[in-house]
């Protein structure tokens, strides 16, 4: 097997990507600290068409040298915004008609491989930070929470990692 040249994946450019459809997705980031993390969440929420991304609280945002060392550019073709409070958010989205899923470690989590979206509808994720996960007062306002599987002897992943899991679940369902 031969690897594709760049010029051979045919990418869209960034004015194309503004204009195409995307998934009826939204991720909120509640209170995410490390840059790289907010980059890779925009790196992946390009690559699988996010609708938008909504960073909260401590959660930095762009232009920043740190978001685009992972972001790759991807600051500039995903939609985005700022909210200075989650729940605020999330209230809002909830109000635009999105279910909003907390992915958290909760009692009555579903485990998302068992979580199946239904086409019509739009969703919203919201990943937190990165030693206290989801605030509860978050977890709360969400109308359920998205567990991922794990067998290991550790209680959670990366939160780039378990968001990208999450968008490509979405993903699958929803294109």
């Amino acid at each position: 097997m031969q690897k594709k040249t760049i010029w051979e994946m045919n990418r869209a450019t960034p004015e194309e990507f503004r204009d195409a459809a995307k998934i009826p997705l939204a991720i909120v980031l509640d209170n995410v600290r490390s840059l790289n993390n907010i980059g890779s969440v925009f790196r992946t929420s390009d690559a699988f068409r996010v609708e938008r991304l909504i960073l909260c609280g401590i959660s930095a945002t762009p232009p920043s040298p740190e978001i685009h060392k992972t972001a790759l550019g991807a600051e500039d073709t995903v939609a985005w915004e700022y909210s200075a409070d989650t729940v605020e958010a999330v209230s809002r989205l909830r109000c635009e008609g999105y279910t909003v899923c907390a992915l958290e470690l909760a009692h009555d989590s579903v485990p998302l491989d068992r979580f199946r979206p239904e086409a019509g509808k739009k969703y919203a994720v919201i990943a937190g930070h990165e030693v206290n996960g989801v605030s509860q007062e978050v977890v709360d306002a969400a109308d359920l929470c998205l567990e991922i599987p794990q067998e290991g002897t550790k209680h959670s992943l990366n939160v780039a990692v378990s968001t990208a899991l999450a968008i490509w679940h979405f993903y699958l369902a929803l294109r």
